[in-house]
């Protein structure tokens, strides 16, 4: 099992990305990041809106982008959900609603950003070290419907993660990234795993990290990239 630094570095661009793990203290932790390439992607920041919830927002003057703007965290009851679009509020809502993890996390749909059609990644977790990851994915062949992945996390050992990346890239070419990938933390508590975290993270392509743990989103740690001019 490679480690997480080892696992970005295999990768130019890996776009955006849902992390949960166990940290060397027993914490179960989950953690979401965001690097990007054209201007209107690096204008971005990652702030608290309230105790319960997180979001990307346009850190200049640009109008509201529902694909580059959303809630990327939010605490809904027992239940944690973040990722990487506006399917989080979807989510949060159905499991306000009563619905289960599984259920919560069907129906969706991958980004409609041809020609990438970026996958979209949730995850939701609760207070005793399980999580649910959903992957709404095109397919890689003719197909125009969505391909749906859930897969149910629990009792990550010390040191072990789940990771989904909406890219995989070589330089060159991009294109979507695996299902998910287990991996290896050397973090022993939340501020190591966002330091970690946010160094395997390409220098010139970051944007923000957080990393929080179920049922106090609130005090979430946070690491933004400093733009010139900014």
């Amino acid at each position: 099992m490679d480690s997480l630094p080892d696992v970005l570095a295999a990768h130019d661009y890996p776009g955006r990305g849902v992390l949960w793990c166990t940290t060397g203290d027993g914490t179960s932790l989950g953690a979401y990041f965001l690097t990007g390439r054209s201007p209107a992607s690096q204008a971005r920041t990652l702030r608290r809106t309230s105790e319960d919830t997180l979001v990307v927002a346009a850190s200049d003057t640009r109008e509201h982008d529902h694909l580059r703007h959303y809630v990327a965290a939010r605490q809904s009851r027992q239940w944690l959900v973040f990722g990487n679009g506006e399917q989080v509020s979807t989510v949060a809502d159905r499991l306000d609603a009563g619905r289960t993890p599984l259920l919560a996390l069907d129906g969706l749909d991958y980004e409609p950003d041809p020609p990438i059609f970026t996958q979209r990644l949730t995850v939701v977790a609760d207070g005793d070290g399980r999580a649910w990851f959903g992957a709404a994915r095109r397919s890689a062949g003719g197909r125009t419907t969505t391909d749906r992945l859930t897969l149910h996390v629990s009792e990550l050992p010390p040191g072990e993660a789940v990771l989904m990346t909406t890219y995989r890239s070589s330089g060159q070419h991009l294109a979507t990234g695996a299902p998910f990938t287990e991996t290896r933390t050397t973090a022993e508590d939340a501020d190591a795993l966002l330091d970690e975290l946010w160094s395997a993270l390409p220098p010139r392509l970051r944007i923000a990290a957080a990393v929080f743990t179920p049922g106090h989103l609130a005090g979430a740690g946070i690491r933004q990239a400093a733009r010139v001019g900014d």
